[in-house]
């Protein structure tokens, strides 16, 4: 399991077990199954009336992608990439053929393919552009899918409430104050479920699927960049200098939240960042 994901379950169980356990006299309070069942079921009603049903399907399959522990093998393919440009320096593309099928990235599969094909270099960087636009368009459609969901759970939270303070105005008139109590607090959990559903649960997992989406991004521009320097047949020893630099660039801009060293060149620092074509102003040096 992805351990930051493990954590924050353990936490968010840790502070209902001390809100419910220690904020209340009595814990079965904040136990109300129609009320959840509200926000449960109308929330999913509002998503298949909003998304087609083979999308919605898919939600399941996105909440254990981001449960388990999915590793990014970049410096694996960096060293793959400059083993098979230096196959490729030698003229040696039966070598290079037989070599392909031990690559594990998909994606940098293709484009050394296609390189061996003798494409010309701009297609291949355009087709592997169109690649990463649509990977990143279907990654931020699954992950909205999950902020739609976030902005529906308190939306019927709401609704549960005012059904339950519909009920409330029934027995007003009785005067008890220990049943008008009673009947207002499941009234407002329904409320409290939809924030927290919104807030623990669907918020959480559409920040990490697009926090997914930009790490494989960055990972995809530093193989359009390593294809890009085998087309040009760039010496592989600066290749694998040149990648390594990207990517540990990119991880500054990521962990600084955007900012660049100071004097740094602004062509170099736009095309690091992770949304950014590898091949806009980020050629490889003269070597």
């Amino acid at each position: 399991m992805n351990p930051s994901t493990l954590i924050g379950m353990i936490a968010s169980v840790a502070l209902l077990a001390v809100l419910i356990f220690f904020a209340a006299d009595d814990p079965w309070l904040f136990v109300d199954l129609p009320g959840l069942g509200i926000v449960l079921v109308g929330t999913m009603a509002a998503t298949f009336l909003s998304y087609p049903m083979k999308e919605v399907l898919r939600v399941f399959g996105l909440i254990r992608i981001v449960m388990r522990n999915e590793r990014l093998y970049t410096q694996r393919d960096i060293e793959e990439l400059v083993d098979i440009s230096r196959l490729w320096m030698r003229d040696d593309p039966v070598a290079v053929e037989r070599a392909l099928p031990r690559v594990n990235n998909p994606f940098l599969r293709t484009g050394v393919q296609l390189v061996i094909d003798r494409i010309p270099e701009e297609d291949i960087l355009d087709l592997l552009q169109w690649r990463i636009s649509r990977m990143k368009a279907k990654e931020a459609a699954e992950a909205q899918l999950f902020r739609v969901m976030a902005s529906y759970a308190p939306a019927f939270g709401m609704i549960g409430t005012l059904v339950g303070l519909i009920n409330l105005m029934d027995v007003v008139a009785s005067g008890d104050l220990v049943v008008i109590g009673r009947h207002l607090a499941v009234a407002l959990m329904t409320t409290f479920y939809g924030i927290l559903l919104a807030n623990l649960v669907f918020k959480p997992v559409a920040v990490k699927l697009e926090r997914r989406t930009e790490q494989r991004v960055v990972l995809m521009n530093m193989v359009l960049q390593g294809i890009s320097m085998m087309c040009a047949k760039r010496s592989p020893s600066l290749m694998r200098e040149t990648l390594n630099s990207f990517v540990a660039h990119v991880d500054d801009e990521i962990h600084d939240q955007g900012s660049a060293p100071a004097g740094g060149n602004g062509a170099a620092r736009s095309a690091g960042r992770a949304g950014a074509p590898a091949n806009g102003g980020a050629r490889p040096p003269q070597g």
